[in-house]
């Protein structure tokens, strides 16, 4: 008989908590909801809290909302987290592989409008800064601070070439042992606990017991070409929006091997934007809401709600 594995997305907060000290008096207010997109499609995303949303956070590649459920502890406040098209309980892009920001940008601006118009900043990782960066270029009004979590428009596959091999490896796994083995092996920093928690998140167990995870219904990412191409991006577009930008914006940079923003991309981004913000974290790779979420929860509550 195929052991199923119990799962209930809302049944693990106690357990971040646990892990980072951080004070839990009971399961927080959290609920999905679904915004329909007008053809068909719907976004899903996780609103946390009573109140309207103050903060909305964007993902990265391969990822799902609940990658944030930890910063989301330690702030307490109100707020959206999205999954992508393609990602988490949302339904596949309009077209191609969910990797042009752009295209998401379109999707996620009519989640905003419908669950988080007037929140304070937009925060992305990875894909998801993309996709920030391409939304306050194209619907500037729902963005009035952007955060870009350990990417800028200069990524490229063979910066992210470990991390795309590892999002295109194998399609199935006969059991959640070997998808665990596989995860753990390429984050050796985290808990397994930590872990276990993200695959529960970012997986489905199948009929068979086998486990596939949730964006492969899309295969959000390419393996990287010859000539180091990374997720499907206009980098020269995003450029230009990053010179665009009429609002504060702030760099978390990961120093950690993972990451797959370099001195160039940095100095590029501070060349077109003198005022950013620019932080790096130590003890975080590519994930610094992952790795670090306590050191990045701190850096948008002085970014986003600091006076001055």
């Amino acid at each position: 008989m195929t052991e199923r594995v119990a799962y209930d997305e809302f049944s693990y907060f106690h357990e971040n908590a646990s892990e980072y000290g951080i004070h839990y008096d009971g399961p927080p207010t959290v609920r999905r909801e679904r915004v329909d997109l007008g053809d068909g499609r719907s976004l899903s995303a996780l609103v946390w809290g009573d109140a309207e949303p103050e903060l909305v956070l964007v993902h990265g590649g391969a990822q799902n909302a609940h990658t944030w459920d930890t910063v989301a502890l330690a702030l307490g406040r109100p707020l959206l987290a999205v999954d992508l098209p393609g990602h988490g309980h949302s339904d596949g892009p309009a077209e191609g592989v969910g990797t042009d920001p752009l295209s998401n940008a379109n999707d996620v601006a009519m989640a905003i409008r419908a669950l988080a118009p007037n929140a304070a900043a937009v925060v992305g990782m990875s894909l998801g800064g993309l996709t920030s960066l391409a939304l306050a270029h194209a619907h500037a009004e729902l963005v009035r601070k952007l955060v870009l979590v350990d990417v800028t428009p200069g990524v490229t596959g063979n910066k992210a070439a470990q991390i795309i091999a590892f999002v295109n490896g194998p399609e199935s796994f006969p059991s959640f042992a070997e998808i665990l083995e596989r995860t753990v092996q390429f984050n050796p920093t985290r808990t397994e606990a930590s872990l276990r928690r993200g695959i529960l998140h970012n997986a489905e167990q199948q009929e068979d017991g086998s486990w596939v995870w949730r964006h492969a219904r899309h295969r959000t990412m390419r393996p990287p070409s010859s000539e180091g191409d990374a997720p499907r991006l206009d980098a020269s577009v995003l450029w230009d929006a990053v010179s665009g930008l009429q609002v504060p914006v702030m760099l978390v940079r990961g120093m950690r091997e993972q990451s797959v923003v370099t001195d160039e991309d940095e100095a590029e981004l501070v060349k077109r934007q003198p005022s950013a913000r620019i932080e790096h974290v130590a003890d975080a790779g590519h994930s610094v809401q992952g790795d670090t979420p306590l050191e990045l929860a701190a850096l948008l509550e002085s970014f986003v709600f600091s006076a001055g």
